[in-house]
């Protein structure tokens, strides 16, 4: 299903040269289409024997007195990326994402799809900055890096003339890389002072599929396989609910190396997937009140329950965010977060409210 045209404002695209990112000049790419259904046919050169169905859903939590909010205007170039991304989902959970955001976009040539989530960390209200400034603009870049980069090594026809061959464009973009170069584009973003986020990046090969991972913090994903979960990322944190964080200190605050970690921190993960499996990533707001089984249980009676794979792929993503939002909700019923809790000798009973994020994959094998 196509989502309509994807008109994203990109002022300058991106080049890697020697392993350093730096801008280069707008191309009509920037305004390529996208499709929720990331096809693997087409105009690209090679077949692509993958496909992937995407599905995202978010919640805010509840506003708070003390939560400060003053986004990006809607002319601005990450407003205008922020409200198409929120706008290209079947999601009526939420107006908004509140502190967290997330990214999903087709990369170079058809080669594969970048996705990933941040969660922008909520502490920096108490220094008078809006905490989800940083967690888009990560976002946005990560989507800018990733659209205009290979999902593996950029494909030659070897029966073109050399000229042809050299006129190929862009480079092989590993989800550790954009986090790296997004971190980079943050701290150079005017519009964003300070502040400071998880992430997870997350990168799907249409002609391998190979997924490779960069993960930050305690964001995360999983992979289901056959109604069991065959991979989770494991958190990052420095202590109990101090997960590790990418941040910008403003000039006259001191840093601390408890919050501002370096993107080679990140936990780089690969593997091959196979048909039928199913990615979600996710924001702590899903980890710290949904137990693994329930996840897999939801996905389970999704996938039997018909329909295209991109209106389950949906589906799985919206009763994802509605479970936990009930979940986070019950002060009576034990959660991971108050689990872990009790593990560090502290006493927490039920959910724990927050904002949460989920985008979820299915993965189809065409040939």
């Amino acid at each position: 299903m196509t989502l309509g045209p994807w008109s994203s404002p990109v002022p300058r695209l991106v080049t890697r040269i020697k392993g350093t990112c730096r801008l280069a000049s707008v191309s009509q790419r920037a305004h390529r289409p996208i499709a929720r259904t990331y096809s693997t046919t087409g105009s690209s050169p090679q077949p692509r024997p993958y496909q992937f169905h995407f599905g995202a859903s978010w919640a805010a939590k509840p506003p708070e007195p003390l939560r400060i909010h003053v986004p990006f205007p809607s002319d601005t170039a990450v407003g205008r990326w922020r409200d198409e991304m929120l706008g290209r989902w079947k999601n009526v959970t939420s107006k908004d994402a509140g502190e967290d955001f997330f990214f999903v976009t087709e990369m170079q040539n058809n080669s594969g799809v970048s996705f990933g989530v941040a969660d922008g960390v909520g502490g920096w209200v108490d220094s008078g900055v809006d905490p989800s400034l940083f967690a888009q603009t990560l976002m946005y870049h990560a989507h800018r890096y990733s659209r205009i980069a290979w999902a593996g090594e950029p494909e030659i026809d070897p029966t073109q003339e050399y000229e042809e061959r050299e006129r190929v464009e862009g480079w092989e973009l590993t989800p550790y890389k954009c986090l790296e170069c997004a971190h980079h584009a943050v701290l150079r973003e005017r519009l964003v002072e300070a502040g400071s986020s998880t992430a997870c990046l997350i990168s799907l090969n249409s002609s391998s599929g190979v997924l490779r991972a960069a993960n930050l913090g305690d964001s995360g994903f999983l992979i289901i396989r056959s109604s069991s979960v065959i991979y989770r990322q494991p958190p990052q944190t420095h202590f109990f609910n101090c997960p590790y964080q990418l941040a910008k200190f403003p000039s006259n605050m001191k840093h601390s190396s408890n919050f501002a970690d370096r993107p080679n921190r990140a936990a780089q993960y690969e593997t091959k997937l196979r048909d039928g499996d199913i990615i979600i990533a996710f924001t702590d707001g899903l980890s710290d009140n949904v137990f693994t089984p329930d996840l897999v249980t939801i996905c389970s009676l999704v996938a039997r329950s018909g329909g295209s794979e991109d209106a389950r792929a949906q589906m799985m993503a919206n009763h994802i965010v509605e479970y936990a939002q009930v979940c986070m909700r019950d002060r009576k019923k034990p959660s991971p977060f108050s689990r872990e809790a009790l593990r560090e000798g502290l006493y927490y009973r039920g959910g724990k409210v927050d904002d949460v994020t989920v985008v979820t994959a299915l993965v189809r094998e065409t040939v």
